[in-house]
């Protein structure tokens, strides 16, 4: 049943808020640290579980696609509630754990772009170089 996406949802996000409050007392910030991305990642985590051990019926399945599909803007909401400058107050963790975090986003990204630019290169060169390739 679809329902059961939204329950799976549902429990993914309560243990997701639980393990981000025990994230933030051990940072000592005494807020929640990344519980709704700790939420998403446990959703796709146990989502790929299920499929692969045959677990997840079509239709549970249709239901964590669509609040899948939801979650990134109920995160942009949940962070605008975000009370920054209470984050500020907090100390320096949680402004070089932003910085951190964009940082290596931005890497990541970079590191993709240049791997994707270089097998779409490769990719080119092996079709102009194989007689065979595109022949019928």
């Amino acid at each position: 049943m679809i329902i059961y996406g939204t329950a799976l949802l549902a429990a993914c996000h309560l243990l997701g808020i639980f393990l981000g409050d025990l994230l933030g007392k051990a940072m000592g910030v005494h807020t929640n640290v990344g519980g709704v991305g700790i939420a998403m990642l446990l959703l796709i985590g146990i989502r790929l579980y299920m499929q692969r051990k045959d677990l997840l019926p079509k239709l549970t399945e249709i239901g964590v696609e669509y609040w899948g599909a939801l979650y990134i803007p109920v995160v942009v909401a949940m962070a605008a509630q975000q009370d920054v400058v209470a984050a500020l107050r907090g100390g320096p963790v949680a402004v070089l754990s932003a910085l951190g975090a964009v940082t290596v986003c931005a890497c990541a990204i970079a590191l993709l772009n240049r791997m994707e630019t270089r097998l779409e290169s490769a990719a080119s060169d092996l079709a102009f170089d194989n007689p065979l390739i595109g022949q019928e």
